[in-house]
């Protein structure tokens, strides 16, 4: 069995090849079933030392099957650690035969930011070009290369609870080139931003729908329980609403919310990634239009990520 580390694990997945990858994958046939969810907490563990770990398996008639572990444990951050940890293990489909460990982490980061920038290629205006991103993780650290991929930012904007965090990460964006600023006031940075982008563990809301211009693209792809929410009801109202799987509608806070306030109807949502990638939902309709696209993360993504890995290194 071969081992990438996560530089040979990033290597092959640039987003110049992985949203497309994704955009093929999602109109195509795979093996998705529904993830594992666990709760951990160890004796001892009390409060932020309490974890969740997912088991999410894919397969598909490439003849790959992979499966991933994703441990998440939030107050890992007091503790100066990423709140997430993942390992990739793909294997044969045809024999079981194991082929690869990859870094999960990277595959994880990267698949979700290639995947929230596949939802704004469909959703956010053609000329949006100042993005908000919440949140200062990894996943935070790579959407605006995600999006520039599928739209001209110009302009980002980082916020997060740690006014220094966002700072530092506005600081290394620049460096890197980006025309990119810290923001205290998240109401007045939601309001001016064309695509508001959160990656964050939140579980109260963070972004509030009175702030939210019209025209706007809201992309929720933090939250992946019941638990954990990023945006207020009212940010499903009077928006065009979307979701990576059907599984968002039973493990998203934030659809949870909306339904219970009324403000969205599990049928009004407008259809999946799926069913953009096959052409079979209209994406934005009009300049004017609000769009929100909620993820939870999908096996499906992880699948196509590890095999651009492996068909790279062959």
């Amino acid at each position: 069995m071969k081992h990438f580390d996560e530089a040979a694990t990033r290597a092959p997945l640039g987003f110049d090849k992985l949203v497309p990858a994704l955009r093929a994958a999602f109109a195509a046939d795979a093996q998705v079933p529904p993830r594992h969810v666990h709760s951990v907490e160890t004796a001892g563990a009390q409060g932020d030392g309490k974890g969740t770990v997912l088991i999410m398996p894919a397969w598909s008639d490439a003849g790959f099957l992979g499966i991933k572990t994703i441990n998440i444990f939030p107050g890992n951050s007091a503790r100066g650690l990423p709140g997430l940890h993942a390992t990739y293990v793909l294997y044969d489909a045809r024999t079981g035969v194991p082929l690869a460990m990859m870094d999960g982490n990277e595959i994880t980061a990267r698949r979700t930011a290639a995947a929230s920038a596949l939802g704004a290629s469909f959703l956010a205006r053609a000329d949006a070009r100042r993005l908000l991103v919440l949140g200062t993780g990894r996943i935070a650290r790579m959407l605006p290369a995600a999006h520039a991929g599928v739209r001209s930012i110009d302009e980002v904007t980082v916020w997060n609870h740690r006014p220094e965090g966002a700072e530092a990460l506005a600081a290394q964006l620049r460096a890197e080139g980006w025309n990119a600023q810290s923001a205290t006031d998240l109401a007045a940075a939601v309001r001016r931003a064309d695509i508001v982008s959160c990656a964050t563990l939140a579980t109260a809301p963070l972004v509030r729908g009175e702030w939210l211009a019209p025209g706007s693209h809201l992309d929720l792809i933090g939250s992946f329980t019941p638990a954990m929410r990023e945006a207020d009801a009212q940010c499903f109202a009077g928006a065009r609403t979307f979701i990576d799987t059907n599984e968002a509608l039973q493990k998203s806070g934030d659809l949870l919310d909306a339904i219970a306030a009324g403000t969205l109807h599990a049928q009004a949502v407008q259809g999946t990634l799926a069913d953009l990638c096959r052409g079979e939902r209209a994406g934005r309709n009009g300049d004017a239009e609000r769009t929100a696209f909620k993820a939870v993360g999908s096996a499906l993504e992880d699948l196509t990520a590890a095999t651009l890995v492996w068909q790279h290194a062959a």
